[in-house]
């Protein structure tokens, strides 16, 4: 794995500084006393695009250098790096190709495209996507940033946990779903270098290859994840697991039951919307899977875009 420590995430702060959001942290005394604990919620669903992706997305492209930026940006994704890396591009003034499987949100590709993002549609399997983007780095020699295992992704992310713990002092633990590792990989570094707190990972059930992962010392593949949470389908990369492995207290995993009843609350009782990936996170405490009680627990609700015709199919 390549080096990244504190000072990639303190630089990738003041990079990003003059683009992106000091996202709010709110509380919620309702919440608090349903899981017997004090809550501070770390709103990345009010950064640019909706979701703390735009940290990552943001440090990527601005770290790169005239001649590596001169022919843009491409990636693959299906919803919240799409959007961070095509904004991110268009404050840069350089193009962004965007391989999205063709059954992405209807939603999530309007914003690509109004972020200014060129859309390339693909099969939904990972070797399509990965085909389709090695053709359009050929074409236009755009630099590829990966969703969450490229390093100055992972710094960006971490800024989000360094804001957090400058703001909320003596937190007991973190708490960030996992997906793809890049939020949860950019937190270990920052909460292990700055914090004592401990940071727990959140996954559902039905994708939970980066427990697996965890159990047994390799990267287990995430293959036909089912649940709610579209956005924690990825499997872990090689450097974030590196990280995961190395810092992580511990992964949790939670039902999709429990992902949509934190949802509907924070929905109800903070007034917030946020996305069934970003209450992973408080559902491990509903459901009590970490027995913690009457500690300060962080919580980073990752993102907050949610197809606002799909709200029954969600909560039924």
């Amino acid at each position: 794995m390549e080096k990244i420590d504190i000072s990639d995430v303190l630089s990738a702060a003041q990079r990003i500084k003059p683009y992106a959001h000091r996202t709010p942290v709110l509380t919620c005394s309702t919440l608090d006393k349903i899981t017997g604990n004090k809550l501070f919620f770390k709103c990345e669903n009010f950064q640019k695009i909706g979701a703390f992706k735009f940290r990552g997305a943001c440090n990527a492209v601005f770290s790169l250098s005239n001649e590596e930026a001169k022919n843009g940006v491409a990636t693959h994704s299906s919803g919240n790096h799409a959007q961070a890396l095509a904004l991110a591009a268009k404050l840069r003034n350089i193009p962004a190709y965007i391989v999205m499987p063709e059954n992405s949100s209807r939603v999530k590709i309007e914003a690509v495209r109004d972020y200014g993002g060129s859309i390339v549609f693909c099969k939904p399997t990972l070797s399509s996507r990965e085909t389709t983007l090695e053709n359009i780095i050929k074409e236009t020699g755009a630099y590829f940033v990966h969703p969450y295992n490229d390093l100055k992704v992972i710094a960006g992310q971490g800024t989000s946990a360094l804001e957090f713990i400058d703001e909320v002092k003596d937190l007991d633990y973190i708490i960030t779903p996992v997906g793809g590792g890049g939020l949860l990989s950019g937190t270990l570094i920052t909460a292990n270098a700055i914090s004592k707190l401990k940071v727990i990972a959140a996954e559902p059930e039905g994708a939970d290859d980066a427990f697996r992962s965890l159990l047994e010392g390799r990267i287990i593949p995430s293959l036909n994840p089912k649940t709610i949470a579209d956005g924690l389908l990825t499997s872990l990369g090689s450097n974030t697991f590196e990280i995961i492995k190395k810092y992580i207290y511990k992964i949790v995993t939670v039902s999709d039951d429990a992902i949509k009843n934190a949802m509907k609350l924070i929905w109800e009782r903070m007034k917030i919307i946020i996305e069934p990936s970003s209450a992973t996170a408080f559902a491990i405490l509903l459901e009590n899977r970490i027995g913690i009680k009457n500690q300060k627990i962080g919580i980073i609700l990752s993102g907050g875009n949610v197809d606002l015709s799909k709200i029954a199919e969600l909560l039924n």
